[in-house]
């Protein structure tokens, strides 16, 4: 029988109540980045590079796992334990190209949103960033009106994505065959490099391993989770969820959320292998014409509707994230639409200079990617440390799985600063 001394409102929630952070994290790995390194992929290379997209959620799943339970276990985000043990030099430095990778996000976000609203309603690349730069503020704030409101509209845009960007496999000439074949480990060439790179960077995002150690930590706190009593805490009877609890819900968030996420992704690879291999490098707007041509209007319209949500979405998200980053590094709060124009003007940039969209959105989940060991290394150090994480510290199969993710995120990249350097990115 429940206990007459708990009332109803006192019990602590169910467990679908505790999920939401990683939904707002996996909202960076479906932004339009995501839309343009996989169709590119696709279109090029055909099925033979999903199996980057399946190891790339496999790595995401251990890094946002162990973001999220750094959040919840110290009651601090990763940049306010990063920014505690460095020196105000090297906290500089680091802030620096932790903006750098601020401006690649927004970059592809706000261009990826302006793209649509042409495809959707025909307007200039220009003023549709402009617009999507306005509507992120106004998500904004309903993010500063209550972390749950956030989340919300945030999974419902999640849900728009989803519906938009594989509602094509319903109709597309998909071959499973190839699809199972595509698991097969391969780079075919120096481009197939590149892309591989840009689908890593798109997918296990910086950002969003900054985001969600401060989203859980957010979420534990509107739980009235005592941050004292944390790394010993149960739950005691009274309405407070105990650590035990949120850690069992944060396991569940995160595999729920990188399945959809992962599996938007890999339909979008999938999507374009079907109906737009061997047309080369294609564009945003290209892959659109084709969706319209191969498969219907409809199919088409829906995909647009797909990346404006994306764009929406992710760029809110983003904004988030280079707040919690700053806050924790340079200790010093400014103002989230103070930090949302400083990277919004790099995109509006490009968009003003008429560089092709699809491209920049290509290079800028580079440029991610080359930002992800700034991020990795110190979240496997820090969760691994029972200074820091007490009882709660990784166990050593979870630590030699982390370090093997941050070994391949490494190897990856040089080897892609070597195709650069060679200047061979055909």
């Amino acid at each position: 029988m429940p206990d007459p001394r708990i009332t109803p409102a006192a019990r602590p929630p169910r467990l679908w109540r505790l999920l939401g952070p990683a939904f707002v994290a996996a909202v960076a790995y479906v932004d339009p980045g995501n839309v343009a390194a996989n169709l590119s992929a696709g279109s090029v290379y055909g099925y033979s590079l999903v199996w980057v997209l399946v190891l790339a959620n496999v790595m995401a799943v251990v890094m946002q796992y162990l973001s999220a339970k750094l959040g919840l276990v110290t009651g601090r985000s990763l940049a306010q334990l990063v920014g505690q043990r460095l020196s105000r030099p090297a906290r500089l430095a680091y802030w620096a190209q932790a903006q750098l990778v601020a401006v690649a996000t927004d970059l592809a976000e706000v261009v990826g949103g302006a793209v649509a609203l042409r495809l959707l309603c025909g307007f200039p690349l220009l003023v549709g960033g402009l617009i999507i730069g306005a509507l992120s503020l106004a998500l904004l704030a309903v993010q500063g009106r209550g972390g749950r409101a956030f989340e919300v509209v945030v999974v419902v845009f999640l849900g728009v994505i989803t519906i938009g960007f594989v509602s094509g496999l319903a109709v597309a000439p998909v071959d499973p065959a190839a699809v199972l074949g595509g698991l097969r480990p391969r780079l075919a060439d120096s481009g197939a490099v590149f892309l591989a790179a840009a689908m890593l960077g798109a997918t296990v995002m910086p950002h969003a391993i900054y985001l969600h150690s401060a989203a859980a930590r957010d979420h534990a706190a509107r739980l009235a989770l005592p941050q004292t009593s944390r790394a010993d805490s149960g739950d005691d009877g009274r309405g407070r969820v105990g650590l035990s609890r949120l850690l069992k819900a944060n396991r569940w968030d995160v595999w729920l959320a990188l399945v959809v996420a992962g599996s938007v992704n890999i339909g979008l690879l999938v999507l374009a292998a079907a109906s737009l291999y061997g047309q080369g490098e294609i564009s945003l707007d290209g892959a659109h014409d084709a969706i319209r041509s191969t498969l219907g209007p409809v199919v088409a319209g829906v995909f647009a509707l797909g990346l404006l949500a994306s764009g929406l979405a992710s760029t809110s998200v983003g904004a988030y994230a280079g707040a919690s980053v700053t806050e924790g590094l340079l200790r010093v709060k400014i103002p989230i639409w103070g930090l949302r124009l400083m990277t919004l003007a790099p995109a509006l940039a490009v968009l003003a200079a008429g560089l092709d969209p699809t491209r920049a959105l290509v290079v800028s989940q580079v440029v991610l990617s080359f930002g992800l060991p700034f991020a990795v290394i110190p979240l496997v150090r820090l969760t691994s440390q029972r200074a820091t994480m007490g009882r709660w510290a990784s166990r050593p199969w979870l630590v030699a799985t982390a370090w093997v993710v941050v070994a391949l995120v490494v190897a990856l990249n040089l080897a892609l600063l070597v195709q650069s350097l060679g200047g061979d990115w055909s």
